[in-house]
Parts: C-alpha cells; sequence; structure tokens
C-alpha cells in the first residue's frame, strides 16, 4: 500500500493505492503520510483539476463498498461538472435498480466515499439548495463548488 500526502488548495489531502489502484483519497493529512512525491498521475489530475484544466477524471480506482454505496458513487460520477443534484434525486436514480429510497442513505453512502473530489460528493446538496454534510467542511465544498462554477480561481 502506498500513503502520500499532497498539497492542495484546499488543504493537504492524503492519497492511497494499492497495486496501480487509487482506493483512497482523503482530506487532511492521515496515517503519517508525508509528501514524498508518490502517485504522479493522481497529482498531475489533481493539479489539473484545481487550475480548472480537468473536469473529469481518469484515474483507476478500487474503491471498497456495498452494493448501494457503489451504485450512490456511480450516480454521483455521472454529475456533470459545474452542476448539483440533491440527495432526493441521487435517491432516486440509485434505486431505479436497488429499491433504496431514502436520502439518508445517499448521505451514508456520500460520507464512506473514500475517494473524495474523484467521485464528486461536493455535487450532492439540500433539496432547499443548502450545503449540508460533507467531511471537508461546508467551506471546502463551497470552494469546490465555485472552482466547478468559474466563480474561484484556487491555483
Amino acid at each position: 500500500m502506498i500513503s502520500t500526502l499532497i498539497d492542495s488548495p484546499v488543504g493537504p489531502l492524503t492519497a492511497r493505492a494499492r497495486d496501480g489502484w487509487l482506493v483512497g483519497l482523503a482530506f487532511g493529512a492521515q496515517g503519517g503520510a508525508e509528501d514524498d512525491g508518490a502517485l504522479p498521475e493522481v497529482r498531475r489530475q489533481l493539479r489539473e483539476y484545481f487550475s480548472g484544466e480537468r473536469r473529469t477524471f481518469t484515474l483507476e480506482l478500487d474503491l471498497a463498498g456495498t452494493d448501494w454505496e457503489r451504485r450512490v458513487w456511480s450516480e454521483l460520477v455521472s454529475i456533470p461538472y459545474g452542476e448539483t443534484r440533491s440527495y432526493g434525486q441521487i435517491a432516486a436514480r440509485a434505486c431505479e435498480r436497488t429499491g433504496v429510497r431514502a436520502a439518508r442513505a445517499v448521505g451514508a453512502a456520500n460520507a464512506a466515499n473514500p475517494v473524495v473530489i474523484i467521485v464528486p460528493c461536493h455535487r450532492v446538496i439540500g433539496a432547499d439548495g443548502r450545503l449540508v454534510g460533507f467531511g471537508g467542511g461546508l467551506e471546502t465544498k463551497r470552494r469546490l463548488l465555485d472552482l466547478e462554477a468559474g466563480r474561484l480561481a484556487l491555483v
């Protein structure tokens, strides 16, 4: 397992990879990770994202989760850059195949998202348009959404 710290405009990110597959990207310095330059492709794509040059990621992911979580994460990846969806909208789409209907279940799957930013859980908002529930903090969520809307340059 490779674990490395990546500096970003929204604070440090800890990236983890196994056998060439990205298995984790989390806010903050975790597990003693150091900025050792590992995972150059992850670094490059994140740098391009933060500079506004990249709208989708092409990294190889190996995400551990339940069937429901994986379905929700698949829906998150389908949210276009610069757009948002409500928890209820994601639940409605995800339940087409699973039968689970609760927006709260989407919130739980978001909280379990192992690769923040890459699987864009920051694009999910409350039904009334408010920013709610984000492990990186609501200010970080706002900054990521403003970046994608072209209202903020992070790099």
